[in-house]
């Protein structure tokens, strides 16, 4: 009798175990993905706010930019570099570029780098 419970308990726990794991799992990534607009609306203030002094509000520079050299972030100089690459720019810095690793999260640095990628098809 008393092995027959623990068959059972058992076998109740291995089928509703994947199950209850399966549903968080679902419920975590909706929600991660429930309100993509707020995401892009932040990512697009962080860049006016960080980078658009410079590399003005399209990616193609600004005329601070263009006396300092800034490349054209829709060029395919930058648009071909690696996205580690690119991450490692915006967080250490490069140049005359600041650092933004102790301001930005690293979300938020590859969420720039995302918006980096999008300037291209707004060339």
């Amino acid at each position: 009798m008393v092995r027959d419970n623990h068959r059972r308990t058992v076998t109740y726990t291995s089928t509703i175990l994947p199950v209850v794991v399966s549903v968080l799992l679902l419920l975590t990534v909706s929600s991660l993905r429930a309100n993509p607009g707020a995401d892009k609306a932040a990512t697009a203030a962080a860049f006016r706010t960080k980078c658009a002094m410079c590399h003005g509000p399209d990616g193609a520079g600004s005329a601070v930019g263009k006396s300092m050299n800034v490349p054209d972030l829709r060029s395919s100089v930058v648009q071909n570099k690696a996205d580690a690459e690119l991450a490692q720019i915006i967080s250490n810095g490069q140049g005359g570029m600041p650092a933004f690793k102790s301001s930005l999260s690293d979300d938020q640095i590859h969420a720039l780098l995302a918006y980096v990628r999008s300037l291209q098809q707004k060339k």
